[in-house]
């Protein structure tokens, strides 16, 4: 009888049933236990898009309110952070056993209600309004203050009284009473060959500075050109109002005063002497705020301890910051600013504490606060850490930050250049597992530290910060406004930083050796 499938597979059924011994069959190999490299890189495939996109969407809904370093919403946020790296096993790195570092935070929340207006003469004491649009003429100042003032707008330049510099923008014109318009930075750049003389003007370069100096000669308010963003990097002085004002009220309140802005602009930085004038222009600026000044900001560190008893005590820091502006007085979501490193920091910790192969050294996942606001000098979170690490800074050998790793298709990472033998690690990773453009440049922070990345390098801790660019441009500006929102958000490119990090990481923690400093 010819055998089909069919009826050898009857045959064995049913001497199956009889009890009758089957045909015996050769023993399977069994499979070879399984590497450490192919448990990492199991690992490193637990790294997926979606989960990471979820993430970022989850932090920008309203519930979480902009995630403003101090609100009780930024606090809640924090929270369902803590929920997941604790479901994870991932265990708390924080002081006295917590998850957490507390650090002094005032902030300030700017309600609805703002105006921004310019008052043009017309007929016999007659006045029309013109009223700028949010956000793309204006934003109310983060930390702004409650009232309302209509005034004279006096030009003062870069805002600075410098007399060692020999140099006072608010020399021989009054403020007081007046709504102050001015420029952002200071009229020397940072370049090569201007450094050195930055350095000397760089004290007046901070927006803290720049409001503290016009409500001391005696302004009422402030139109500041800069944006308009949106920013709460500031100092508050209680009933000085400001706005952030872009291209449009800057050229109606040059309008026919015989100057033009780039050109008294371009005259300043030529011949660093001030151009300030009264310009005849009145303005009404007002916005409601609420002060906080006992506000507290959070940190939020987990740690995978190393397994190594040598080098266990060497730490590995990833992370980025976790707040964002809160609402001035829309929400401001922050979906790639930074929504995305603290998503890309999520699921490098997943996959590490779920890899079988855990690291040597002990790896930190950190998301700061206050980043983006302080009345100091900004970056406020990494700030107060560097000077209060939980681990010691000289046993902390990289940290690895993140600024909007969320949006294009490419990679950028600054510091490369600076610390080659540290970028080779992420170039290997790169060109073994994830084949994207990849780009560096020197780590260099002579201005104002705009990135957590700047008080580790200045303490002397080899830092990179990874973002990612490419794609499509936007048809509109999208940094620090209401356009920062889920849709600029590419899963894939997060995936990939995501996995970058992580095998960058493990390979590192193996290293015997380590100096990259």
């Amino acid at each position: 009888m010819k055998l089909t499938l069919r009826s050898l597979t009857v045959l064995t059924l049913g001497l199956a049933l009889a009890g009758l011994p089957l045909a015996a069959q050769p023993d399977r190999p069994a499979a070879p236990p399984a590497t450490d490299e192919a448990k990492i890189l199991e690992a490193m495939h637990l790294i997926q898009s979606q989960p990471l996109y979820d993430y970022v969407k989850e932090m920008v809904s309203e519930k979480y309110g902009g995630r403003l370093t101090g609100t009780k919403e930024y606090e809640t946020c924090v929270a369902w952070v803590e929920s997941l790296l604790k479901g994870w096993g991932v265990e708390p790195g924080g002081e006295n056993g917590t998850y957490r570092q507390l650090f002094p935070n005032p902030y300030t929340t700017v309600f609805p209600g703002g105006v921004c207006e310019m008052n043009v003469p017309a007929g016999k004491g007659g006045v029309i309004k013109k009223s700028y649009q949010y956000e793309d003429e204006f934003m109310p100042g983060g930390t702004t203050g409650s009232g309302q003032v209509t005034a004279e707008v006096v030009y003062v330049g870069y805002g600075v009284t410098a007399p060692e510099l020999g140099y006072d923008d608010y020399k021989g014109v009054d403020v007081k009473g007046k709504i102050v318009l001015m420029e952002s930075e200071v009229p020397v750049g940072p370049g090569e060959k201007t450094l050195e003389l930055f350095k000397k003007w760089r004290p007046y370069s901070f927006h803290q500075y720049k409001l503290k100096n016009a409500a001391a000669h005696g302004a009422a308010g402030m139109i500041y050109n800069y944006g308009p963003i949106g920013n709460p990097n500031n100092a508050y002085v209680e009933g000085f109002v400001y706005h952030h004002v872009g291209k449009a009220v800057v050229t109606d309140v040059f309008a026919g005063t015989g100057k033009g802005h780039d050109d008294v602009v371009g005259r300043i930085r030529k011949e660093l002497q001030p151009q300030s004038f009264a310009t005849g222009k009145t303005m009404t600026i007002g916005n409601k705020s609420e002060h906080h000044p006992d506000g507290v900001g959070i940190n939020l560190l987990g740690k995978i301890t190393g397994t190594d008893p040598a080098l266990k005590d060497e730490v590995i820091i990833v992370g980025g910051h976790l707040d964002h502006l809160g609402r001035l007085w829309k929400l401001l979501p922050g979906a790639n600013d930074n929504a995305t490193a603290a998503a890309v920091t999520l699921g490098v910790a997943e996959a590490m504490a779920r890899c079988a192969v855990k690291p040597k050294r002990t790896v930190v996942f950190f998301f700061f606060g206050s980043e983006e606001q302080s009345e100091d000098q900004g970056t406020e979170g990494s700030h107060y850490y560097t000077e209060h690490p939980v681990y010691p800074l000289d046993k902390t050998v990289v940290f690895l930050n993140m600024e909007g790793p969320g949006s294009g298709d490419k990679i950028d990472a600054s510091g490369g250049t600076t610390y080659p033998k540290f970028w080779a690690f992420v170039e290997k990773a790169n060109k073994d597992f994830i084949h994207r453009v990849l780009n560096t440049s020197p780590a260099s922070y002579p201005a104002r530290p705009r990135q957590d990345s700047a008080w580790f390098f200045w303490k002397g801790v080899p830092s990179l910060t990874f973002g990612s660019f490419g794609g499509p441009p936007s048809p509109l500006p999208t940094y620090h406004n209401t356009r920062d929102s889920i849709e600029l958000v590419t899963p894939e490119i997060m995936e990939d930083i995501a996995q970058l990090l992580f095998m960058t990481i493990m390979d590192i923690s193996d290293e015997p050796v380590l100096n990259f400093r």
